[in-house]
């Protein structure tokens, strides 16, 4: 890992500090734009860090390494392997919230069953894409099913990349998808399917659903109290800049600029018009929603055994952000959208 030296000038200090190391791990999407934002703008740096972030394909890859604190951080999806990990004892707890409702997530349905397919009974029977096992996304849609009185042994899941769902779709592999941004608009956009349902709207029933997550490893945190609490005061301090160009704020060109030197989308106009997930700006997570998607994954026999709430989440990373900022105002008064507040 590099080190690097920070020049402190105050209280008469002339000499080299040496940054403290943290490595971030980072399922590249639109909500990581709260880590990239803070490294390209140096909120790292003023916070005396000396961050690497390591770019993983999910939060499936990143638990194994937090726990062994080969990585202190890793943002991206919540899903099963989370959960598994915090009740199994293992250093590892939610620390940040990252995205949460609305999530813009959407259930996709071929066009040649548009007609046919119209209320959650409907599904009854038909294949369905999901991103994985143990994402958050099965939940969403048993929550969708649940309003037919149906649950996920009702229908055929067959589990696919986003990016694999839109030709899935066109060639019949797939009835319906639940799609997330940008696959979701590239999807209608190009025909290939038609938009359906939003699970946040009347069905998914404890709201707002936290999705994206930081988790940190409790040891590390444990031993380095001041650097976490600065590592996620800088993250913080990130995520309100990633909420006012959520809200079409003026640094939104700014963000757009960040995301695609990073390689998080190739298409600039998409991912403009698209839509990004919201979150808390300071971090807060609703803890109701994530002891029933908890929930959730015992019943399905995903998880072995659950974790009291308490142990979910490190509430002090949030509580630091809001004393440190204040409460968030959204610069773009004309704004209409929800959440990011």
């Amino acid at each position: 890992m590099r080190f690097s030296f920070l020049l402190v000038a105050a209280a008469g200090l002339a000499g080299p500090v040496l940054a403290e190391p943290v490595t971030i791990a980072i399922v590249p999407s639109v909500p990581a734009a709260s880590t990239l934002i803070a490294e390209e703008k140096g909120y790292f740096r003023d916070a005396g860090l000396e961050v690497t972030i390591e770019r993983i394909d999910s939060m499936g890859k990143a638990v194994a390494f937090l726990a062994a604190n080969h990585v202190q951080v890793a943002q991206g999806g919540i899903n099963a392997g989370i959960f598994n990990a915090i009740g199994q004892g293992l250093p590892v707890t939610l620390a940040f919230e990252g995205g949460s409702t609305p999530l813009y997530h959407r259930i996709v349905v071929r066009p040649g069953l548009a007609d046919q397919i119209k209320t959650p009974a409907d599904l009854k029977g038909r294949t369905i894409g999901l991103s994985a096992p143990g994402s958050t996304s099965m939940y969403e849609l048993a929550e969708v099913l649940a309003r037919a009185r149906l649950t996920l042994r009702d229908v055929e899941v067959k589990h696919l990349a986003f990016s694999q769902m839109s030709a899935a779709l066109a060639n019949g592999a797939l009835d319906a998808a639940l799609q997330v941004a940008p696959f979701t608009e590239m999807s209608i956009e190009q025909k290939m399917g038609v938009g359906w349902i939003d699970p946040e709207e009347g069905y998914v029933r404890t709201l707002p659903m936290t999705n994206v997550a930081m988790i940190v490893n409790s040891d590390w945190a444990g031993q380095n109290p001041d650097a976490a609490r600065r590592l996620f005061v800088a993250l913080a301090r990130a995520s309100r800049d990633y909420c006012q160009a959520y809200h079409h704020g003026p640094n939104r060109g700014e963000v757009i600029d960040i995301l695609m030197k990073h390689r998080i989308a190739t298409d600039r106009g998409l991912l403009d018009r698209m839509d990004w997930q919201a979150r808390n700006p300071d971090g807060a997570f609703n803890l109701a929603s994530l002891v029933d998607i908890q929930n959730f994954f015992r019943r399905e026999g995903v998880i072995d055994k659950t974790a009291p709430p308490e142990r979910l989440i490190d509430p002090r990373f949030a509580a630091a952000a809001s004393k440190a900022f204040g409460p968030f105002e959204v610069i773009n008064r004309e704004s209409k959208l929800a959440g990011c507040r």
